[in-house]
């Protein structure tokens, strides 16, 4: 049994330098076999931190639902100062991914707590980083030709408001429950978030065509084109909006909503994902952040390739222990930035 529980103590230790070398290709099953050991001979310390590398690794990775229920099963109460900690740091994290910025503020508390009796100065500024991105910008509201950066509680209240959010961060439009996503039309949300900006105005042709096709000019192949894609995002949108022409072009029109709004990243990048998961400060590989973002590691590796020739990241290493890192956006949070789903109301 000594064995055993030793063997299993040595996987979680490998795991939680794993997670914290952002090698998220760990074999799960090897540590959820090591937590199940440590559970068997009754180390429950030791099997519930486990526990939390998996759930760290799902909250990374943009599992958050996953996260949520591998969480609900955990009770903090009986475990040390350190782990009360580590518990409600992830429900914090998980809270401001969902964007519920009250829940997340009372988790911080807790972690605060807990990681104060704890007495461990890496733990206690792992929670103040934390609490940091609550206050710090986290996106842009764009509305009637101005713009003012956004915190997560503001942000939160935009997306239950009355408005029409055309949301750059998503690639959605939403209205309170009702969701169009984009993600996968970017011609649409082109000019979805074209219409938007200028609302309640129209927007002419002319830069309809240079927002959505990158065209110059606006000859009559782009003006038939821009009329079959108005016609689609119309479609699209005909639940929350209408699109109407007018003598110069077109105009959003919304069917309920008071006013129509552009929720944008708070710096708008080239490969801003990339960029998000990097801004956390720990060294990447290129496999890791395909596993996060569900990309394919060449994709991957042509961003990193060209935000390198860029001077926005930097690596070092070579081979399979190639790493990637960036220092993180100054003033800015990259909660947005992260793949989580928004929330349905």
């Amino acid at each position: 049994p000594k064995e055993a529980i030793a063997r299993a103590r040595c996987v979680v230790a490998e795991a939680e330098i794993a997670l914290a070398s952002r090698d998220l290709g760990f074999p799960a099953k090897a540590l959820d076999a090591a937590r199940a050991t440590l559970e068997a001979h009754s180390d429950f310390v030791n099997a519930a931190h486990a526990r939390y590398l998996e759930i760290r690794r799902l909250l990374l990775i943009g599992r958050l639902d996953e996260a949520e229920r591998r969480l609900a099963d955990l009770d903090p109460a009986p475990f040390p100062p350190a782990s009360r900690a580590a518990h409600e740091l992830v429900v914090a994290g998980i809270a401001m991914r969902r964007l519920r910025t009250k829940p997340a503020r009372a988790a911080l508390a807790r972690a605060e707590a807990a990681a104060r009796q704890a007495r461990i100065p890496a733990l206690t500024a792992e929670v103040e980083s934390a609490a940091l991105l609550l206050g710090t910008p986290a996106a842009r509201l764009v509305a009637r030709g101005k713009e003012r950066p956004l915190l997560l509680d503001e942000v939160e209240a935009l997306l239950v408001s009355k408005s029409l959010v055309v949301d750059a961060c998503r690639y959605v439009v939403r209205e309170r429950d009702v969701t169009v996503s984009l993600a996968t039309r970017p011609v649409l949300f082109a000019l979805a978030r074209a219409l938007a900006e200028a609302w309640p105005n129209d927007v002419t042709r002319e830069t309809l065509v240079a927002r959505a096709f990158r065209g110059k000019h606006a000859d009559e192949s782009h003006r038939a084109r821009l009329r079959v894609e108005i016609g689609r995002l119309r479609s699209m949108l005909r639940t929350l909006a209408d699109v109407s022409a007018t003598k110069q072009g077109f105009a959003l029109v919304p069917h309920l909503a008071c006013d129509i709004v552009v929720l944008a990243r708070p710096v708008e990048e080239d490969h801003a994902e990339v960029l998000a998961f990097l801004a956390d400060g720990e060294s990447w590989s290129s496999s890791a952040l395909a596993l996060a973002l569900g990309a394919s590691q060449r994709t991957i590796q042509r961003a990193l390739d060209a935000l390198a020739a860029k001077d926005k990241v930097q690596s070092f290493g070579r081979g399979r222990a190639r790493r990637w890192m960036t220092p993180p956006l100054p003033g800015f949070a990259t909660t947005l930035l992260l793949t989580a789903p928004l929330p349905n109301g």
